[in-house]
């Protein structure tokens, strides 16, 4: 079942193209992280599935029908930081949201819990600290529970503290059955708590799916010996081996797939070339994503 169906969504504000025929599949279960620098696209994609935005061109379905008013009240959605009364305790600021969603005050001591606010639900929200005033949003986002919640940027501004309280409480949220979209910039929070993941660039989608298909990270080895010449021509002849490139004192040797250094340290012997230092590594998850927007490293 797909949660979420774009189909060549587009939308122009003026000489602007913010979305440019842009088309994914959320299924269920999934924190799906839409990725991608200020400016992408990333929060008129959500104002769009929210009804806050009309596309200009493009469909959608929600829970594989026609989005009406009656599939978006099982969404739960923050798009940006909500109002509270600073003067009110969380407690009294989640009754008011309640009574504008519609939802039921008996919803309230469920959501503290969830997002371990209960302890401090009478106190004056600006005695908060942010990772708490965040959890406060996403407890009044869960008011009526939601099946599926649309979070924009939801550790923007956030202390390391905060942003680790918040990945958390995402976490678990998905953990408990959850479908969650998750707008994002940050490359750390897609490979923290993103099970799939859709990169937009200027309006444009480049990739979309499991973040392991779509960021590919394979291993690479670092080798060196004595003849570090030789060592690159020899692993250009090893099986799978698509580029063998000096790097200072070592020659950085990228596979099809993650190699057997075991394999490729008894390949070189066999060619008469002994290794000095062999050591496995993985491409860095921001090395991958400038590959695939194709800015440079």
């Amino acid at each position: 079942m797909s949660i979420l169906s774009l189909q060549n969504i587009s939308k122009k504000y003026g000489a602007v193209q913010a979305l440019s025929g842009v088309s994914f599949d959320v299924p269920k279960g999934a924190v799906y992280g839409i990725l991608g620098p200020n400016g992408s696209g990333k929060t008129t994609l959500l104002g769009i599935v929210t009804d806050v935005l009309k596309a200009d061109t493009g469909s959608f379905t929600l829970f594989d029908q026609p989005a009406t008013a009656r599939q978006r009240r099982q969404m739960g959605t923050l798009l940006e930081t909500p109002n509270f009364y600073h003067y009110l305790s969380g407690y009294r600021n989640l009754e008011i949201a309640a009574a504008i969603k519609q939802r039921g005050h008996d919803d309230i001591a469920r959501v503290l819990q969830i997002c371990g606010l209960t302890a401090r639900q009478h106190a004056a929200f600006k005695t908060y600290s942010l990772g708490m005033k965040q959890r406060l949003a996403i407890a009044s986002v869960l008011l009526g529970d939601p099946d599926v919640l649309v979070l924009d940027e939801p550790t923007n501004g956030l202390d390391p503290s905060g942003i680790a309280e918040v990945r958390e409480l995402v976490r678990q949220l998905a953990g408990a059955g959850k479908t969650i979209i998750l707008a994002s910039h940050l490359l750390d929070e897609v490979e923290k708590v993103c099970t799939h993941v859709a990169i937009l660039r200027r309006g444009q989608l480049l990739k979309s799916g499991s973040v392991e298909a779509v960021i590919s990270r394979h291993d690479f080895l670092e080798l060196a010996a004595t003849d570090n010449t030789a060592l690159q021509t020899a692993l250009a002849a090893y099986p799978g081996c698509t580029s063998a490139q000096l790097n200072g004192n070592v020659v950085v040797a990228v596979f099809n797939d993650s190699p057997d250094a075991a394999a490729v340290n008894r390949y070189l012997s066999q060619q008469g070339i002994w290794l000095q230092h062999l050591q496995l590594r993985k491409k860095s998850l921001e090395k991958a994503f400038l590959e695939i927007t194709n800015d440079p490293a």
